[in-house]
């Protein structure tokens, strides 16, 4: 990888010769090590690239974003150099609006269609009506909100030194959620697949299941069992189904027969 995929991207796996590379976006505050143990559920010519937002982890010196579009540009710059071989993309909960703005951007700067575009716990960009401040609470107010989301992760963490090292991401990530809004109405020409639990109190199913509105491809929901972070206790469900489509989409490229098509995603 090049020096700014580096800094954007950690493979926990690795991958000498991929035939696609899978592309994963964390929730709010989320890092690169939510997607840790994916590599090893997916198929071995499958690289997993986990994205790291600036301010946490090895970029902890780093300012914040300042909108999710900003995000979504400097993650496309950063794919670039990568484009020669096919990927998808995954992002959950604030993932999943940097994952639809990075396939727009791809498509309208390098004519580059991601092969599917996975989304999770997330209601569609068009359908985000809500008005919630939660970022500008105080931070045991914020915490008590967003711990009844059910991230088993963030429930474990009572220490208050480390409280005090990732609060500001998750309160900053928190800021981008909630002034977020498409700047366009332009619609993805990759295949969307969205996930959701059946008790998400963020997000209805109904308002995943808008996603369908912002593809000029093909379509599919898939709900599980669980709340917001349904995917935790659910991931080998998750990606058993996920690698499916991984495969799928492999084999798809291989019968087109066609070398470039083979190991990349350019399209006019």
């Amino acid at each position: 990888m090049t020096d700014s995929a580096d800094r954007w991207f950690s493979s926990y796996r690795v991958t000498a010769d991929p035939r696609l590379r899978l592309v994963c976006f964390p929730h709010a505050g989320g890092t690169p090590t939510a997607y840790r143990t994916w590599a090893r559920r997916l198929p071995e010519d499958v690289e997993v690239l986990a994205t790291c937002y600036p301010g946490r982890q090895d970029r902890y010196g780093e300012p914040f974003a300042e909108s999710i579009h900003e995000l979504a540009d400097g993650i496309t710059d950063a794919l670039a150099p990568l484009l020669d071989t096919p990927l998808s993309l995954f992002g959950h909960s604030m993932g999943a609006a940097v994952a639809h703005e990075v396939a727009l951007r791809l498509h309208d700067r390098y004519g580059f269609r991601p092969e599917r575009l996975f989304v999770s716990g997330a209601e569609a960009p068009h359908r985000r009506e809500r008005t919630d401040l939660l970022h500008t609470l105080d931070d045991e107010s914020f915490l008590d909100a967003i711990r009844q989301l059910g991230s088993a992760s963030l429930a474990t963490i009572e220490d208050e030194a480390l409280l005090a090292l990732v609060l500001p991401a998750i309160k900053a990530d928190y800021r981008l959620v909630e002034t977020y809004r498409p700047a366009s109405t332009a619609k993805t020409r990759s295949p969307v697949v969205a996930y959701v639990g059946d008790q998400d109190d963020n997000c209805g199913i109904e308002s995943v299941r808008a996603w369908s509105e912002t593809t000029a491809a093909g379509f599919e929901l898939r709900v599980f069992p669980g709340d917001h972070f349904y995917l935790e206790p659910r991931e080998r469900e998750l990606l058993a189904h996920l690698a499916g489509h991984l495969r799928a989409d492999m084999r798809l490229r291989e019968a087109l027969g066609s070398p470039a098509a083979m190991r990349g995603g350019r399209s006019a």
